[in-house]
């Protein structure tokens, strides 16, 4: 059972892995990221065939969702032959829920300059495992295979993988990587779910490469202000070492 069943060209509905994490009525949003980012690709692919590559993600996370059909819609904001600007749109019941403006470029031979100098995390296999649902309910959380190394509340090196397809039809490491994004506010929390509501409004990521598939890490620091604001920061890992970074904006609300 994949995370979305497709229902036709445009409409998905969900499966009991994506039941969220804060309500158990309600969609996680991790599992929809990844669907959008599938549905850029299918219109690049459809428009083109010159591989253009997802650069950066940035989502704008409108409202909850309930465990209903969704819609997805792709518009090109920015049409280029070296770059693109395109937006995708994620609606339930005629009303927007999530919209990604993502940027695609035009991928060329830089190997002799690639290079970073943000260390590798240890090994998936060298990572403790542990289970997130002893934190977190819900299907999506349930789905997934973690492995975690704690250094303080807040604060995490983290790894997850899922067996669970995205959809019952071919995707990219990238766009099945981004169905996994959302976790990370989740992951090393600095403050009980049950205590402290800590909800993310946005996700945005950069990409200096595609991930390689199977196991994807975070690097994860989350941060509280004093008025309400948070943020929760990584650096985003493959088998193969860093490929980008990820940042989430919370409202935190004490409860």
């Amino acid at each position: 059972m994949p995370y979305f069943d497709r229902l036709d060209a445009t409409v998905f509905r969900p499966t009991e892995h994506v039941g969220g994490a804060w309500s158990l009525d309600e969609q996680h949003i991790a599992p929809a990221l990844g669907l959008l980012a599938h549905a850029v690709e299918t219109d690049r692919d459809r428009r083109r065939d010159d591989g253009l590559v997802l650069a950066r993600l940035s989502y704008d996370i409108l409202g909850t969702v309930p465990m209903e059909a969704v819609e997805v819609a792709v518009d090109v904001r920015r049409a280029g032959r070296t770059i693109e600007l395109v937006e995708a749109t994620l609606t339930h019941g005629g009303r927007a829920v999530v919209v990604l403006r993502a940027w695609l470029m035009q991928p060329r031979d830089t190997t002799a300059v690639a290079g970073t100098a943000q260390p590798a995390l240890p090994a998936p296999e060298a990572t403790p495992a542990w289970d997130p649902t002893t934190v977190w309910p819900g299907g999506f959380i349930a789905s997934v295979e973690l492995r975690r190394t704690q250094q303080e509340p807040g604060r995490a090196a983290f790894w997850v993988r899922s067996e669970v397809p995205l959809l019952d039809e071919p995707v990219s490491p990238t766009a099945r990587a981004a169905g996994l994004l959302d976790i990370a506010n989740g992951m090393t929390v600095r403050e009980a779910p049950g205590e402290v509501a800590f909800p993310n409004v946005d996700l945005t990521a950069h990409l200096h490469r595609a991930p390689v598939g199977g196991w994807l890490g975070f690097d994860t620091t989350v941060s509280f202000g004093p008025t309400g604001l948070g943020l929760t920061s990584s650096v985003l890992h493959d088998v193969e070492g860093p490929f980008g970074s990820l940042a989430q904006a919370l409202t935190v609300r004490p409860r």
